[in-house]
């Protein structure tokens, strides 16, 4: 849900687990590998529970300096535009839309620690980590509450879409829930898929 509405829950992901992955002696120039670049969209290890699989939008690279001012983004002293963001909620929240700032809820993993890299208003992007955000940028938990990405998290690039179906995220990951699903999908397969979006491309943005 974090990712509306460039991904959708439901959405079932083909991931090049390759793009990312460390280049080997021979490899590195057989294959395209490439570090992870603004815009990009990532698959990662969540750093709070590694157990976990996320994904976001890179939004900040080692040394970047980072800041929202009323839902808008800056990045190295300038306002991006962000044609893919979405914003569900009218009211602005203190620390989630002006960040770096006091946080007014307990924060979780690194994040404390990452605000006190703050400079100058700024949150700075240290080697080998990341900063990434949820499209849905009102409904996300990303960097601005756990803090930094680090680069051996990132799994791959989600590459294209080649199932979507419309269910819930209790229907897909809650503990037993597969066999209900599995009925719901044999029954309303036809109706519930969105075929408009099956084998659809996922395409980067570049924010610069």
């Amino acid at each position: 849900g974090s990712m509306e509405d460039t991904l959708l829950i439901g959405d079932h992901l083909l991931v090049d687990k390759l793009a990312f992955a460390p280049a080997g002696a021979v490899t590195k120039n057989l294959l395209p590998y490439s570090e992870p670049h603004r815009g990009d969209i990532i698959v990662f290890r969540y750093p709070v529970d590694i157990k976990q699989t996320f994904v976001k939008r890179v939004m900040g690279v080692p040394g970047d300096h980072i800041h929202l001012e009323n839902k808008h983004v800056w990045l190295n002293g300038h306002m991006l535009d962000e044609p893919y963001v979405v914003h569900k909620t009218d009211y602005i929240d203190s620390y989630r839309d002006n960040f770096p700032n006091d946080p007014n809820t307990p924060l979780l993993g690194g994040a404390p620690a990452m605000l006190q890299q703050a400079k100058n208003g700024d949150v700075v992007v240290p080697p080998n980590f990341f900063f990434a955000m949820g499209d849905n940028r009102d409904q996300s938990l990303d960097s601005r509450y756990w803090g930094f990405v680090p680069r051996e998290n990132i799994i791959g690039k989600p590459l294209i879409i080649y199932w979507s179906y419309d269910a819930s995220t209790e229907d897909l990951s809650s503990p037993g829930a597969t066999i209900p699903h599995l009925i719901d999908v044999i029954t309303h397969f036809p109706t519930k898929t969105r075929w408009a979006r099956t084998f659809r491309l996922i395409h980067s943005y570049p924010v610069k």
